[in-house]
């Protein structure tokens, strides 16, 4: 058992490398490019202004793949943590799947957006949505594109700053402000970084664990 009887407040950080497991396509791939696509041209709000139809199309294309996949060992230990754990665990992820929920995670903080969430371009009101979204609409996929504020920032600040164990979970570290978050924690805070190798804010962790999430992730957290 790794985890430590005397950490009370635990904040856990997941990015694209958890769920690529379940056969999701990570954000960032060969080039730049995103499942065939520029960044630029299917996740920011001038690509949508310009492009509507293909940005609507790029998300349909995710949601229905989402359909596809299931959580893997990973997502299901994280959620068993969180059922067993007499403090307080906050789950922040990067990731707009729903695998964390699926597996059984209550307290997650989406900072990224949803797939399954939608909002109304005129008055913000966000609703469930599972299905393919046309530009007539007036609906946009309730995502954080690059460009615009995440969500949650307020409720992720004030966990990390009152954390004693920080762990983050096939992140790239490249992504701001998601890769500073370790940097938010306090001093006494023990870090942990998961992942396949390490990344370029490996150097604010404390220990480095090598190898696939759904091995490592079960490991660590065994209660």
């Amino acid at each position: 058992m790794e985890l430590s009887s005397t950490w009370t407040r635990v904040v856990v950080l997941t990015g694209a490398g958890i769920s690529q497991e379940s056969g999701l396509q990570t954000f960032r791939g060969a080039d730049g490019l995103w499942e065939g696509h520029r960044v630029e041209e299917v996740a920011t709000p001038e690509a949508f202004e310009s492009n509507p139809h293909l940005v609507q199309k790029f998300y349909n294309l995710r949601r229905n793949h989402l359909k596809t996949v299931e959580p893997n060992k990973a997502h299901f230990a994280l959620a068993e943590f969180e059922k067993k754990f007499k403090g307080k665990f906050t789950l922040i992820t990067q990731n707009v799947d729903d695998l964390h929920e699926r597996a059984g995670s209550k307290n997650v903080l989406h900072m990224h957006g949803e797939l399954k969430k939608v909002r109304d371009i005129k008055t913000g009101e966000i609703q469930h949505w599972e299905d393919d979204l046309t530009v007539e609409s007036g609906l946009r996929p309730h995502i954080v594109w690059f460009g615009e504020i995440p969500f949650h920032m307020d409720q992720i600040q004030e966990a990390l700053e009152e954390c004693d164990l920080f762990v983050a979970i096939g992140t790239s570290g490249l992504v701001y402000p998601a890769a500073g978050l370790v940097n938010w924690t306090p001093q006494n805070c023990h870090r942990v970084e998961i992942n396949l190798e390490n990344t370029p804010v490996s150097p604010a962790f404390h220990k480095k664990l090598h190898g696939k999430a759904s091995e490592k992730v079960p490991e660590f957290f065994s209660l």
